[in-house]
């Protein structure tokens, strides 16, 4: 009699482990890893707007969205997409799975609205990205002079 119940006591154990396993894995099943590099904001040339750009890396198996950006240096912060040279607002932004969203001058950017104050070359604007899956990223943003290029390295 006590076979069967060892048996089942192993089954038990084996099926657990396996689970835990398939759950450990790094294919594409594990969750969003998200990493910003590049964020900078060229030196503003109006008082009321400017634009910020950055690149989000995402080294994890699932894909997110970026879906606002808020600063206290400003009133609003919207996103905006380019496709075909036409720029419109959007509510979202795909991080694809192992991809990046890059934000760049002439593409994808961000629009800070109704600045509080014209940031300075040499100054940092804190921006928070938040995510649809990964929460919130604080990041701070250089302020760059007004014709900034930044080496891509591509």
């Amino acid at each position: 009699m006590k076979r069967p119940a060892a048996r089942a006591g192993a089954l038990a154990g084996a099926l657990t482990a396996a689970l835990v396993l398939a759950g450990c894995g790094s294919g594409s099943g594990s969750a969003a890893e998200l990493s910003v590099s590049g964020a900078y904001m060229p030196q503003p040339v109006s008082a009321s707007m400017a634009a910020g750009f950055l690149t989000i890396t995402n080294k994890g198996g699932t894909k997110d969205e970026l879906t606002s950006v808020t600063s206290d240096a400003a009133g609003s912060v919207t996103v905006h997409e380019t496709v075909g040279g036409a720029m419109r607002e959007v509510d979202t932004l795909e991080v694809p799975a192992g991809g990046r969203l890059q934000l760049a001058s002439g593409g994808n950017h961000l629009m800070f609205e109704k600045l509080k104050r014209k940031p300075l070359q040499g100054e940092k604007v804190t921006v928070e990205l938040h995510f649809a899956d990964s929460g919130t990223v604080e990041v701070e943003m250089p302020v760059e002079s007004a014709t900034y290029t930044p080496n891509t390295g591509s």
